[in-house]
């Protein structure tokens, strides 16, 4: 039998804020150029290693050594990373806000680079209504590093059999369970709120 729920934490980017990293290049790059930076760089790779703490200026060094060519495109993407978050996620606000009222304490985890992480909240506000949000790159470890789900619960006094872990990463959402959460795979805000109501966290 699932525990009651006492929290929620939410990840950030898609589910509470889109990131779509392309878009910042939105008029200054074609597609084609966007593409063959982010293949050449292996930029998925790359950004991982900024939400793990290191430098935005240590990740430019590292592309003008092996691919001097993109040096300059990783500082647009710095320069101009608010593009990258084209909005809100439809509807998770709502759910936060719902969450609050019927007292759920409500917490972000989110792995995010410290150097860019102050965007989120302009683009969208609701990340300043959550109680604390603990930042992948402040801390020097990523989602799904059974580290990172140890420390928010150790920080915040969560018991993690009372709180829902909400990911739209597969593996962090498997990292999640593994360190004894109530994990939830986000797909849509409709759907995480028929969730919560299911696990009693929001009235039906």
């Amino acid at each position: 039998m699932t525990e009651a729920v006492d929290a929620v934490v939410l990840d950030l980017g898609n589910v509470l804020v889109r990131w779509e990293p392309e878009r910042a290049f939105d008029g200054v790059l074609t597609a084609a150029e966007v593409e063959r930076f982010f293949a050449d760089v292996d930029f998925l790779a790359l950004n991982l290693r900024q939400d793990a703490g290191r430098p935005w200026s240590e990740a430019r060094a590292e592309v003008a050594r092996t691919h001097p060519q993109h040096a300059p495109t990783v500082d647009l993407y710095v320069e101009r990373f608010v593009h990258a978050l084209p909005g809100p996620v439809p509807g998770s606000a709502e759910v936060v806000d719902d969450l609050r009222a019927a007292g759920v304490r409500v917490l972000g985890l989110t792995n995010w680079s410290a150097e860019t992480f102050h965007h989120g909240e302009r683009v969208a506000p609701v990340i300043g209504r959550l109680e604390d949000v603990v930042v992948s790159g402040r801390e020097g470890v990523v989602k799904p590093d059974p580290r990172i789900f140890a420390l928010i619960a150790e920080r915040h006094g969560l018991d993690p059999a009372r709180t829902v872990f909400v990911d739209d990463s597969p593996a962090n959402v498997a990292g999640a369970a593994a360190a004894g959460y109530q994990a939830v795979l986000f797909t849509t805000a409709g759907a995480l709120r028929a969730e919560l109501v299911a696990r009693g966290a929001l009235p039906a």
